[in-house]
């Protein structure tokens, strides 16, 4: 990322920080039932790791001493406080990113920077994918050579599919939503919350990011 867009990205969170303070904490404990209070701040997991959202700033912290606070991270748990619906419900039907409603105008950039990123990434490191998976807390599911459902937020689940490549082809990757997940977040945070489990996917196995991120 360059310093521009490193800048441009701090700025964003920055607005988002002074927009989460005009919710009203209550509606928000309710109709987010995985967030709760501690010590002044709302507390949340986000692919394993524990954050607080100061309810006096605004702020985000990470409440891991071992790990610091992503850019994507900041971004995905702003919008999932300030989308989130009530009417929000998981709905069963897992899909592709493509196929979440208002999805197609991110769909390029999904595909250049997470699933082109996920194949390159573990290209013949599938034992060190299972590993990071189960590292993350993912539970197999019987799908691809490496398939495993992990929990970005307790209310927005993943599937990551992986199919290792041969001397023919390349190797290949999916990443699926629940259909309803829109419910709970903006569809161009899908992107993004899709990035930070990739990111943590690679930290966990030991692996650089392989290819362009967006």
């Amino acid at each position: 990322m360059t310093q521009a867009a490193s800048n441009n990205y701090e700025r964003l969170c920055l607005d988002w920080q002074k927009r989460i303070l005009t919710l009203d904490p209550e509606e928000l404990l309710k109709k987010l039932p995985e967030l709760r209070e501690e010590n002044g701040l709302f507390v949340l997991s986000h692919f394993g790791s524990l954050y607080g959202v100061r309810r006096d700033t605004g702020e985000i912290v990470s409440l891991d001493p071992d790990r610091s606070l992503s850019m994507n991270a900041r971004l995905n748990i702003y919008t999932l406080l300030w989308y989130c619906s009530p009417d929000a419900r998981f709905l069963g039907d897992w899909v592709p990113f493509r196929s979440l409603k208002d999805a197609s105008p991110f769909a390029p950039a999904f595909q250049r920077g997470d699933i082109d990123v996920f194949s390159q990434t573990f290209s013949g490191h599938i034992k060190l994918l299972k590993s990071a998976c189960e590292k993350l807390g993912g539970t197999p599911i019987p799908h691809s050579d490496a398939g495993y459902e992990l929990h970005a937020f307790a209310c927005i689940p993943v599937r990551f599919l992986f199919w290792d490549g041969d001397d023919e082809f390349p190797a290949q990757s999916n990443i699926l939503f629940d259909r309803g997940a829109t419910g709970f977040i903006h569809v161009e945070s899908m992107v993004s919350i899709a990035s930070e489990g990739i990111a943590r996917l690679a930290e966990a196995a030991g692996l650089p990011m392989s290819g362009h991120s967006y």
